[in-house]
């Protein structure tokens, strides 16, 4: 049976080690070379989005400044500008993540689309303040398609979490 999405469905606990592996396979992703072509979505802002959304107690502003400062000098970036992109985009999230959760995904989709487009005006605002040049239209297409992708990241994200829907009596959960 295909594990749904509707708020009847009781998950397990997500593991911290999760957490952590699916942040660090994000940054991983941000540093590949391809992470700069237009459409390629921030994949930090995406999964930082998530779990701030999701678990907002265990991810929040501290990891969201953590991973904004390894972008920066993986990037060579203006010292800050991810830092408190992905900090506004963390306390966005986590405040929004009570009504967002009410939404199907789809709707959550597009509520998150503002955030991400917000981060990524923010990084380039700075870039721009400090004398950099404006990178194109090209670079605000990247939160479109994370957008898209809510939907199978939130599935991906969740899966390990689904609770059978088959109860074992021999199982205590």
């Amino acid at each position: 049976m295909q594990p749904t999405f509707s708020s009847s469905r009781i998950l397990l606990p997500v593991s911290p080690w999760f957490i952590f592996l699916t942040l660090t396979v994000a940054l991983l992703l941000n540093f590949l070379p391809t992470a700069h072509w237009p459409g390629v979505p921030d994949w930090i802002a995406l999964v930082l989005c998530f779990w701030s959304v999701r678990e907002s107690r265990r991810v929040g502003m501290g990891w969201a400044f953590i991973l904004g400062l390894l972008m920066d000098v993986a990037d060579g970036a203006v010292l800050g500008q991810h830092c408190f992109a992905y900090v506004l985009l963390a306390y966005g999230a986590s405040s929004l993540s009570r009504r967002l959760l009410w939404f199907p995904i789809a709707q959550q989709a597009l509520h998150v689309l503002p955030l991400l487009l917000l981060t990524q005006a923010i990084q380039a605002g700075m870039r721009m303040v400090v004398g950099g040049d404006f990178p194109g239209w090209g670079y605000f297409v990247g939160p479109f398609v994370a957008s898209v992708l809510w939907i199978p990241a939130t599935y991906l994200l969740l899966l390990p979490q689904f609770r059978p829907v088959e109860q074992n009596p021999d199982r205590p959960i």
